[in-house]
């Protein structure tokens, strides 16, 4: 299979993979929401700042190590799967051990045994993250399908029973924990690699003079965007955090899943490409346009649909979150930009630019933080928009000399795509001034929305519409293939 064909094979079952994941985590998302308090996601937002930055060590940058290094072996990957999960039950441990100290700060004895059992998260990913990196570098991406899937419809039904047993918070601490956990033992069982008994602290020293720059720029952003919960967390309410936390998940959803599935795809590929500068350059290109063709439409339409989608969807309790989904619906739309920026420096390399850049957003983002959070919640969440504007300038800076990829032409790959997605925002907001009922203010702004934005698409000729019509007919064809062998 050519380069060409293996990329557009992976991408159409990464994207399959999360379509899949999507689907059953908005759904589980919509019902626990409607049974639970909104201050019982308080807790569990609380606990999630400290396991997502320690989890970020436990992989150490190492996984994006293995990708990027050209050729790696079993030594290579054994070498990290055992100091992966070496740290992460060293890290676990030191989690049990201050996780009443933790409580102790917000308050809330109740957070201790969450804290312990959550924390096992931190063991799980030491196994899986190997896994992962390996599946990633030899582009075998259709296991990830099966993995994710699986952990997903399991922990969803666990999660929806315990919330109907009245289990509260433990619904949410069960779920997450257990869709880690399934994942898991689904990729560990239909991967075919395994770790040996081998360990070589050289081989250890050489990955990890690339993979400790990424871990300090992951840990940092990590850290950054933690920090807000907990920030909140501290000097708001429980309601105040669980609005914040709600308003975020829902394009945080859409973007993790489809910027993900390109993401991961787009990292391996790249680096393939890490001594051709024209072919890496044209790539990234095509992923900006590609991503962000999608990417946008999606987040100027849930803005404008973002009231009668939360009514209608999680009920009238949870409108308050409705102003925190817009403002970080336009902060995730340019999420694309970000990512093939970031993807590109990494291929090359660069993992020394990568931390550098982190450095700089930080201070800045720290500012804004610092100048917001006496104001109030809202204009917290506005302040970070504000820094992801400031940082879509700062993570395109290097690629003007490493790829010759200059703002002007980054800006004007997305322009139509921006000036398209806003008049399509622009025809579909004024229905839900009509006063219709919830659903059928939907039903239209839906379908006008679509039908708006393809019609745009064919009058601006925009070639990443041939693009996806090509690979949702590829979908389509393979699907029909795969009825056939059935």
């Amino acid at each position: 299979m050519n380069n060409k064909a293996k990329v557009v094979s992976n991408l159409i079952w990464r994207f399959f993979e999360r379509c899949g994941a999507q689907l059953v985590s908005f759904a589980v998302t919509v019902v626990l929401a409607r049974i639970l308090d909104p201050a019982e996601y308080g807790p569990i937002a609380k606990v999630a700042v400290f396991t997502s930055i320690l989890l970020v060590f436990v992989d150490s940058g190492m996984a994006n190590a293995l990708i990027q290094k050209k050729d790696p072996d079993d030594l290579d990957f054994s070498s990290v799967f055992w100091f992966n999960l070496s740290f992460g039950v060293v890290l676990y441990a030191l989690l049990f051990l201050f996780a009443p100290l933790i409580a102790r700060m917000y308050h809330n004895p109740g957070l201790t045994p969450i804290l312990r059992v959550l924390g096992l998260t931190l063991v799980v990913a030491g196994v899986k993250n190997v896994q992962q990196a390996y599946v990633s570098k030899t582009l075998q991406f259709k296991r990830f399908f099966f993995a994710t899937l699986g952990g997903t419809l399991f922990s969803a039904a666990l999660g929806i029973a315990m919330a109907l047993l009245g289990f509260g918070v433990w619904a949410l601490v069960a779920q997450q924990l257990s869709n880690v956990t399934v994942n898991t033992v689904i990729l560990w069982f239909t991967v075919g690699w395994r770790p040996k008994k081998l360990f070589s602290l050289e081989r250890l020293r050489g990955l990890l003079s690339y993979g400790w720059k990424l871990l300090g720029a992951q840990l940092l952003d990590t850290v950054y965007l933690k920090i807000y919960p907990l920030v909140i967390g501290l000097r708001y309410t429980d309601e105040d955090l669980a609005f914040f936390d709600r308003g975020n998940h829902l394009p945080n959803l859409v973007v993790e899943n489809i910027n993900y599935s390109i993401d991961s795809v787009l990292l391996p590929v790249l680096s393939d490409q890490q001594d051709r500068k024209d072919a890496l350059r044209e790539m990234t290109r095509r992923a900006i346009r590609t991503s962000s063709y999608v990417m946008m439409p999606l987040m100027a339409g849930l803005a404008v649909c973002a009231e009668p989608l939360i009514r209608l969807l999680l009920t009238e309790k949870w409108l308050p979150c409705v102003p925190f989904m817009q403002v970080f619906c336009i902060y995730y739309a340019f999420f694309p930009l970000h990512t093939a920026n970031l993807n590109a420096i990494k291929a090359v390399g660069r993992s020394d630019v990568f931390l550098w850049l982190e450095v700089i957003k930080k201070v800045l983002e720290t500012l804004v933080l610092l100048l917001t959070v006496r104001i109030g919640v809202f204009a917290m969440a506005l302040g970070q928009l504000f820094c992801g504007v400031c940082s879509l300038l700062i993570n395109a800076w290097p690629n003007r000399k490493l790829l010759a990829y200059p703002y002007r032409q980054q800006l004007k790959d997305v322009l139509p795509v921006i000036v398209l997605s806003l008049a399509m925002a622009a025809c579909v907001w004024p229905v839900s001034l009509l006063g219709l009922p919830d659903m059928l203010t939907l039903l239209i702004q839906i379908p006008l929305g679509v039908a708006v934005y393809v019609l745009g698409s064919k009058l601006l000729k925009l070639d990443s519409f041939d693009l996806i019509l090509s690979l949702v007919k590829k979908m389509l064809h393979r699907g029909k293939e795969a009825n056939a062998d059935g």
